[in-house]
This record gives C-alpha cells, sequence and structure tokens, in this order.
C-alpha cells in the first residue's frame, strides 16, 4: 500500500501552509516528502539527499545564530548549546510541533515508521527549501519550528545569555492567582512576566519572554 500515492491541489497547499513556505518547484516539495520505502516501490527518487542537504543546513543556520548571540562564549559551550537544537529528539519535536510526517508518502505501515523519520522529514524539508528558495528562506523554516520546540530550555537559555554578560543569574518570583500562576523574571535591568497552569509553565513563559526581549535589545 502506498500512502500519499495522489497529492492533489489541496495537498500541496496544505502541505505549504504547514510549512510556511510556497514552493516554485513542487518537484522538491513531494520528493521531501517522499520516503525511502515509497520510492523503492514507485520509482521516484527519495528524500535522503535533501536530508543530507538539509542537515548541513541545519547546522549551519543553528551555528550562525548562536555564534551572533554569544560573542563570548567559548567554542565548547557554543557546540553544546547547539547539539539542543539539532539533535534528533530536538527535531523530533519541531516534527510534531508542525504535524509534518501526516504528508509523508510511504509503503511501510505507520509502526514501521521511526522517530528517525520524523527527525529525518525536517532535515529534508529543509534542503527543498534551500534549493528552491536559499539560505533565508531556509533558516527562516528553521527558526519558525526549532524555536518553538526547544521552548522548555528557555529558563537555560536566559541563565547562559545573562551570565556571558554578567556574573549574576535571573531573580524568578511566583505568585497564585486564581487557577494559575503568574512569574516575573528580572535581569541585566530588564523585567518580563509569563502565565501558566504550572509554576513551571509560567516561569518557562516569562523566561521565554525576558530572552527574546534583551535578544531584540542586544545587550552586550
Amino acid at each position: 500500500m502506498l500512502n500519499g500515492h495522489t497529492w492533489t491541489e489541496q495537498t500541496f497547499r496544505e502541505a505549504e501552509q504547514c510549512i510556511g513556505y510556497p514552493f516554485r518547484d513542487r518537484t522538491l516539495l513531494i520528493t521531501a516528502f517522499t520516503h525511502t520505502t515509497y520510492a523503492n516501490v514507485s520509482g521516484e527518487s527519495d528524500n535522503e539527499r535533501l536530508e543530507f542537504l538539509g542537515d548541513a543546513v541545519l547546522e549551519l543556520s543553528v551555528t550562525e545564530d548562536l555564534y551572533a548571540a554569544y560573542p563570548e562564549a567559548p567554542e565548547g559551550k557554543l557546540t553544546a548549546m547547539r547539539q539542543r537544537y539539532v539533535s534528533k529528539e530536538a527535531l523530533v519535536r519541531s516534527e510534531k510541533k508542525l504535524g509534518l510526517m501526516r504528508f509523508l508518502r510511504h509503503s511501510a505501515g505507520e509502526s514501521n515508521l521511526s522517530e528517525k523519520t520524523s527527525s529525518s522529514l525536517i532535515e529534508a524539508v529543509a534542503g527543498a527549501i534551500y534549493l528552491d528558495g536559499g539560505i533565508a528562506a531556509a533558516k527562516a523554516f528553521l527558526g519558525r519550528c526549532l524555536t518553538g520546540a526547544q521552548s522548555e530550555n528557555y529558563k537555560t537559555l536566559l541563565q547562559e545569555y545573562v551570565q556571558e554578560r554578567q556574573k549574576t543569574t535571573p531573580v524568578y518570583r511566583d505568585e497564585r492567582a486564581d487557577e494559575e500562576f503568574i512569574c516575573s523574571v528580572t535581569a541585566l535591568g530588564q523585567t518580563a512576566t509569563g502565565r501558566g497552569l504550572s509554576k513551571k509553565a509560567a516561569e518557562t513563559a516569562a523566561a521565554q519572554a525576558l530572552y527574546e526581549k534583551l535578544r531584540k535589545g542586544n545587550h552586550s
């Protein structure tokens, strides 16, 4: 059985909307979603070459962003930080956030598709976007999916960002309001707040808000 045998115009539109990028060359898009099991039956090209290219695009994109964001960080710390974004686990979370697997063309049973299939799909799509629209378009795609997927690391990201600039740590203050928690966090003379149904969720939201605020302000 071939899953995704026929892509209609609606399928193309839905996939592009999910990705957040309209392809000029839709053969790249459909190849990005063609698993080896499907290609072996249909005789079409699979997405492994695009995955290979996308892996390099992913690493370069994340490396450039971290290099610019943490000008004083040593190579070892940058490498560790990069791994949080390019690991298989991070890419699986990114795929689940977008829901790309529902478009995958394959002839394997759903139970035979591994997390590697999910993570590889992000790389294949990044590679396809790079060929179709260039590095800026690919980075925009990766920025949309990777940032959201890494939200649980915002407290760590904020702490590392602050400690690169001052030998201090962010200060969190939590309070309970009805059925939710409200957290404020202060660092580098700036404050941000976040809300959540748990203390952890509120602190993560506050850390994300302050981290993005400081990044935009380009504190050095």
